[in-house]
C-alpha cells in the first residue's frame, strides 16, 4: 500500500543531505588546506637549500618554515629543525636568533630547564644580534635570553652572573637599582657577604633608593641601609652571649646606671616603639638618653626573661617608667651579620617595646 511522504520528513530528509554535503565539503576543504600547507611547506625545504638564495632571502626562508611549525605546535619537529641546522651550519650569522626560538619553544612546551639551557648557551657561545618583535621595535637576542634566565634561573651563582651582565651591558634597558638590590641577595645567599655589602652600597647610592618598590621585597631599603650601617659601625656595643647582656642590663637598671645602659643601646638601627608600630617607621627610630625616663623613677625587672623569648631573640619585662607607659620590654637579639664572622651571632640590644605585649 503506498504510503505518502509528510512534508515533516520531507524536511528532514532534505536537511540531512544538505548537512552531510557540508561536513564532506569541509573534510575535504580541510585536507586540501592541509595538503597545500604541507606542499608549502616542502617547497620551502626545497627553497632553503638553494644556493642562489642572498643571505636575507635564506633568513626569511628559515623564519616562515620555523613559523609554520610553530603555528600546527609541532614542537618537537620545530626543536629538531632549528638546532639540527645550527649544528650543520656553524657560520650562520642568525645562529644565535634560531636558538632563541628553540628556548622559546622549550618554554611554550613547559620545558624550563632546556629552555634555560638555550638561553645560556646563546649568552656564553654566539655574539648578540638585534631583532624585531612584534610591534616593530629591535631587541637585543642577549638582552632577551638575559630576561629570561633571571626568571628561570634557581641557582645563586649563575643568577648573579646574568645580574651583572644585565648591569654592565644594558644599563639603560633595566633598573639599575633594583638590581643592585636583588643582586645583594644573590651574593649573601651564595655566602659572598663582601659582595653583597658592595652591592647594597651601590643600591643605597641611587637617587631612587628610599622610594623604590620591589615586587616582593618591600623592605628592600630599610634593609639594606640597616645592614649598611651597621657594617659601618664600631659594633662596640654586642656582648659574647645573652647572659651577658642580660646581666649587664639588671646591674645598670639596679644601680640607676642611665650612662650605662645608653652605652649598652645599639648605635645602629635601634627602635622605640609599641608593639603595634613598624619598626621602620620614623619615631620608632629616633635616638634618646635613657636618662630622661629614669629620673625619678624606680625601675624593676623581671627575675627571668620572657617566655616568648627564643634562641635568637628575648624580651626583659621591666616597669616603673612613668604613669603614661609604665610597662617597657627591653628587646635582646642575636646578631645577624655574617660578613664578620667575630661580630655574627652576638646579642645586642636592639629596641624598647612600649606597653604590656599583645
Amino acid at each position: 500500500m503506498f504510503c505518502p511522504l509528510r512534508i515533516g520528513d520531507m524536511n528532514k530528509k532534505i536537511i540531512a543531505t544538505m548537512l552531510l554535503a557540508l561536513l564532506l565539503l569541509d573534510t575535504v576543504g580541510a585536507k586540501s588546506k592541509k595538503d597545500k600547507n604541507e606542499e608549502t611547506q616542502k617547497q620551502l625545504l626545497e627553497l632553503m637549500n638553494d644556493d642562489s638564495l642572498t643571505e636575507k632571502s635564506h633568513y626569511a626562508v628559515m623564519k616562515k618554515i620555523a613559523g609554520n611549525l610553530r603555528a600546527k605546535k609541532d614542537y618537537q619537529t620545530l626543536i629538531v629543525f632549528l638546532t639540527d641546522y645550527v649544528e650543520r651550519n656553524p657560520d650562520d650569522m642568525y645562529n644565535a636568533y634560531w636558538l632563541l626560538m628553540a628556548a622559546y619553544t622549550y618554554l611554550e612546551d613547559g620545558a624550563e630547564k632546556m629552555a634555560e639551557y638555550y638561553f645560556d648557551r646563546i649568552v656564553k657561545n654566539y655574539n648578540d644580534l638585534m631583532i624585531k618583535d612584534d610591534t616593530g621595535k629591535e631587541q637585543s637576542v642577549h638582552f632577551l635570553c638575559l630576561q629570561h634566565l633571571i626568571q628561570i634561573s634557581k641557582t645563586p651563582r649563575n643568577r648573579i652572573l646574568y645580574f651583572n651582565a644585565l648591569i654592565n651591558r644594558f644599563p639603560s634597558d633595566v633598573n639599575i637599582t633594583e638590581l643592585y638590590s636583588r643582586l645583594g641577595k644573590e651574593y649573601e645567599k651564595e655566602g659572598d657577604f663582601e659582595q653583597a655589602l658592595k652591592a647594597y652600597q651601590l643600591f643605597l647610592s641611587q637617587d631612587d633608593a628610599s622610594t623604590i618598590r620591589i615586587a616582593g621585597d618591600p623592605d628592600a631599603y630599610s634593609y639594606a641601609k640597616q645592614l649598611i650601617d651597621f657594617s659601618n659601625s664600631k659594633k662596640d656595643w654586642t656582648f659574647d652571649t645573652l647572659e651577658a647582656l642580660e646581666s649587664a642590663v639588671k646591674k645598670a637598671l639596679s644601680t640607676y646606671n642611665p650612662k650605662m645602659l645608653d652605652n649598652y643601646k645599639s648605635k645602629v638601627n635601634f627602635f622605640a616603639m609599641s608593639w603595634k608600630q613598624d619598626e621602620n617607621s620614623a619615631n620608632a627610630m629616633e635616638n634618646f638618653s635613657m636618662r630622661s625616663f629614669m629620673h625619678g623613677n624606680r625601675i624593676h625587672f623581671s627575675d627571668e626573661l620572657d617566655s616568648s623569648s627564643t634562641p635568637n631573640e628575648a624580651y626583659l619585662r621591666t616597669w616603673g617608667w612613668s604613669v603614661y607607659i609604665n610597662v617597657w620590654y627591653l628587646y635582646f637579639r642575636k646578631v645577624n651579620f655574617p660578613a664578620d664572622p667575630e661580630i655574627h651571632g652576638r646579642w645586642e640590644w636592639a629596641g624598647i617595646y612600649f606597653g604590656e605585649k599583645l
